[in-house]
């Protein structure tokens, strides 16, 4: 469809770095004073840029810079970039969580949003009156959100704790809920965070499906996602960030094959928190380095003949058990080429407190010449709940330094299983 139910123009968001608001009463005043006057606000005129990776020597850094862009009816928008770039500071002001201090937003229609775990309910409240009340905030009547009580309820999956308090949820569960929420009282915008990676793999996927009968149904979607593949498989239009600003808006694919062309190779070892999909504070183990082994170079040039043996480093803050772990690889169009799961090989997490390295070998598997991204993903059990996950690594190029010829009878496959060696050592 033509019309425009969002419409982003010259959109800019400053923050002061440790205060909250505008910081003190003689700003305020200054402020005060040049609008009085018809001037420009004197704060905006400095700031830096939101690059989290250099020493900057101004309190005020523009989290959002003139940023542009129309979403029409019916569009399903994919917001990528790495962890600070602003993704989720620009859904604030879409969602009317916070205001922009510069530009203007233009949206027709009613919009539900899904940007944190604990956002938009009351935690003292059971399931069942925080589904009313958020229908309320839509603006429903009771009749309209009774009408969508078992749906929301069977969606979600949490009939038995309906009317517990959701202070006792779990995380998992809490998504749940919201997400069925958010995507069942009819808004004419449904905007979705990576909340979501909070959820189990079954979730997540039924999530995915009710967004495109959501989009199906001529409503639009805002989706954020380090998931790339879920960014292909439900999003027409693709808005990539960077450090505040807009990289480039354009086709999904478009988007998607110049964020994994953008670099990475040139860039120096970056932190993997960039990656990460989730918060770590609150889980017994989690990643803390990727690397290739008997390499100097974090994203190093390999022969296409070697099988390279990647080292993944996990803390492990709490003793655990027959945890599992996920690898899966991914070429510079974001497209998965293999994925290992542990547990296919008989093959468990068991770990003391401490600093632990996993080896993981790849046997029988060459790729042909090019650049390749690793997913990790460290679960509590067979595909159950996610503890730590990184998504889209740079771990290795591939060049053609051996005869192509040799592996020609080699067949590429998306979502091939990957044969590997596995092993685990404390190191410290």
């Amino acid at each position: 469809m033509s019309n425009t139910v969002i419409k982003v123009e010259n959109l800019s968001k400053q923050y002061r770095l440790g205060q909250v608001g505008t910081g003190t009463l003689t700003h305020d005043l200054k402020r005060w004073w040049a609008q009085a006057r018809g001037k420009e606000d004197p704060f905006l005129l400095i700031g830096e840029e939101n690059n989290r990776e250099t020493i900057g020597v101004s309190d005020y850094v523009w989290a959002l810079r003139d940023i542009n862009f129309e979403v029409k009816q019916g569009e399903v928008l994919g917001i990528i970039g790495k962890n600070g770039a602003g993704k989720s500071t620009l859904l604030k002001i879409l969602s009317k969580i916070t205001s922009p201090t510069v530009g203007s937003v233009k949206i027709k229609g009613r919009i539900a949003s899904l940007l944190e775990v604990g956002t938009g309910f009351h935690p003292e409240l059971s399931g069942r009156d925080n589904i009313y009340l958020n229908g309320a905030i839509l603006g429903m009547t009771k009749n309209e959100i009774k009408s969508k009580f078992d749906e929301i309820v069977d969606f979600s999956g949490v009939e038995r704790y309906i009317d517990t308090p959701v202070k006792r949820y779990s995380s998992g569960m809490y998504v749940r809920l919201a997400f069925a929420v958010a995507a069942h009282l009819e808004p004419e915008i449904l905007i979705v965070d990576e909340v979501l990676a909070v959820g189990d793999a079954e979730f997540q996927k039924k999530c995915l499906g009710k967004m495109k009968d959501v989009a199906g149904q001529g409503r639009t979607v805002l989706f954020v996602s380090h998931n790339i593949s879920s960014i292909r498989q439900l999003c027409q239009k693709g808005l990539l960030l960077n450090n505040g600003t807009v990289e480039l808006a354009g086709s999904a694919e478009d988007v998607i094959r110049h964020y994994f062309n953008s670099g990475n190779d040139t860039l120096g070892k970056p932190s993997l928190n960039q990656y990460r999909t989730g918060s770590i504070d609150n889980v017994p183990v989690y990643v803390s380095d990727i690397f290739i082994s008997s390499s100097d170079n974090f994203f190093p040039t390999l022969s296409m003949g070697i099988e390279p043996e990647i080292k993944i480093r996990i803390n492990v803050r709490e003793d655990i058990l027959r945890a599992s772990i996920t690898i899966s690889f991914f070429n510079a169009e974001g497209l998965n080429l293999g994925i290992a799961f542990s547990w296919d090989d008989n093959f468990y997490l068991d770990a003391a407190v401490g600093v632990h390295e996993i080896t993981f070998k790849l046997k029988d598997k060459k790729f042909p010449p090019g650049k390749y991204f690793i997913g990790v993903g460290l679960n509590q059990s067979d595909n159950t709940v996610a503890w730590d996950g990184i998504g889209y690594y740079p771990i290795f190029i591939i060049e053609n330094q051996v005869n192509i010829e040799k592996f020609s009878h080699r067949r590429w496959g998306v979502n091939h299983y990957i044969e590997n060696l596995w092993a685990i050592e404390k190191v410290s």
